[in-house]
């Protein structure tokens, strides 16, 4: 076959790539919506059917939110909140779950993670951690996810009808202070990696560089704060027979990543923005 034959089929690639970005951003905005509660849902018996239920709903939401590496809680929490009676469990179904999907996506990008480059955004998030669950313990969290909830969404609907904009300067001490918000949002609406994803796709940075910043930052923030609220509140620690809830998650984030790897630099962008005017609208209807 010769090049001039082959380009004709380049226009059918694009067309193709776009209509399946399309049906990602449907499938988005459609979670968006489901967050108001569901009509009542008929859950086999036994505890392998309820396993099972609650498992897919996991595989179906980490398949989407691994494209852009976060909002797994605001596309599953309805749903596994539905599902299972015990909230706490169901929290820490979600917990377990994200975990696996950040890990998993954390080894998927390993070559190209430099954790030096990483290390102020973590350095700053770490020292913020007990404020925000000083924060959390003290004051009411629900106007602070008021607030950022309306954040989020008003920033992600700009993005996507303006033309992207670059911040030329930063430094260390930029990234420490971006990372130091993490450490509060993170207790505070369960949110840790927001000002961090939005910090990097504003710098300009090509999604495999966002992502090896936000992704290791992310995973890193939720042990820590895990470990911060078991040991400063005296919460229940993780029931480990809960961690076969990582399973699905884990292969969610495998069918996600070759999502995110088909992407370009524009259409991740587009996505980041489209997953961040989601959990906006997550923080406020569930505040």
């Amino acid at each position: 076959m010769t090049a001039d034959e082959k380009v004709p089929i380049l226009p059918q690639v694009m067309r193709g790539v776009s209509t399946s970005l399309s049906a990602l951003v449907a499938v988005l905005l459609v979670v968006a919506i489901c967050q108001f509660p569901p009509p009542p849902l008929v859950v086999p018996p036994g505890p392998g059917h309820h396993f099972a239920v609650i498992a897919a709903v996991i595989f179906l939401a980490a398949c989407v939110s691994s494209t852009v590496g976060f909002a797994f809680s605001a596309i599953a929490a309805a749903m596994i909140l539905h599902l299972e009676p015990d909230k706490i469990e169901a929290v820490q179904i979600m917990i377990v779950a994200s975990i696996g999907i950040q890990a998993y996506s954390v080894v998927d990008l390993r070559r190209t993670i430099c954790w030096k480059t990483c290390l102020p955004f973590l350095v700053g998030g770490a020292l913020t951690i007990p404020v925000g669950i000083y924060m959390l313990i003290t004051t009411n969290p629900h106007s602070y996810a008021l607030i950022m909830g309306i954040g989020l969404a008003t920033y992600g609907t700009y993005m996507l009808v303006r033309r992207p904009f670059t911040i030329r300067f930063g430094g260390a001490a930029a990234n420490a202070m971006v990372g130091a918000l993490g450490g509060l949002t993170g207790p505070l609406a369960a949110f840790p990696g927001a000002f961090v994803t939005i910090w990097c796709g504003a710098r300009g940075w090509n999604k495999t560089r966002q992502r090896s910043i936000y992704q290791p930052y992310i995973l890193v923030m939720q042990l820590l704060t895990l470990a911060a609220l078991a040991g400063l509140t005296g919460r229940p620690k993780l029931d480990p027979a809960l961690l076969g809830y990582a399973l699905p998650g884990i292969a969610g984030s495998f069918v996600g990543m070759r999502l995110f790897h088909s992407l370009s630099d524009s259409q991740f962008n587009k996505l980041v923005n489209v997953a961040l005017v989601v959990s906006g609208l997550t923080l406020l209807i569930n505040r």
